[in-house]
């Protein structure tokens, strides 16, 4: 079985994403956002894209894997359980499971690591798509940024 990661970086710094990567010699990132936007300095698409590519890290944006506005606007309001309703139905879509094979190939060339905002895995649709990477033969493992006090 191949080791998948997964990171969120709601309390973290770029910099603290990038060494938990290199940590583990992480070569591609996967975003799994609808939106690659971000409100957190450095994790916009071309400030994410532009800092892993200084790290050494590659990076790739698969809209298809993520959470539609409902499910992102009930992950909001702490209703997991209907975040990952809405995101189920979506993953089920032809458009997302193209994606979510994509995404298996490059895990079999690459350690890959795939990033969401939420801190907290079991509250976040990453965990969902690593799940349902599983039978391609993924274990996920999920990363935690260690944090630098400031």
């Amino acid at each position: 079985m191949r080791e998948l990661f997964t990171i969120g970086y709601e309390r973290a710094s770029l910099a603290e994403v990038i060494d938990a990567l290199q940590e583990q010699r992480i070569e591609l990132l996967i975003d799994v956002r609808e939106l690659p936007n971000s409100r957190r300095a450095g994790f916009s698409r071309r400030q994410l894209e532009a800092g892993l590519s200084e790290a050494g890290l590659a990076y790739r944006h698969l809209k298809a894997l993520g959470t539609p506005k409902a499910g992102r606007d009930a992950a909001k309001r702490g209703d997991t359980e209907t975040m990952a309703q809405i995101f189920e139905a979506k993953l089920a879509t032809p458009e997302s499971q193209l994606a979510l094979r994509d995404a298996g190939a490059l895990a079999q060339e690459k350690r890959v690591c795939l990033l969401c905002l939420e801190h907290d895995h079991t509250h976040c649709h990453r965990a969902i798509v690593a799940h349902h990477m599983a039978p391609f033969g993924f274990r996920a493992t999920h990363l935690t940024p260690r944090f630098h006090a400031v």
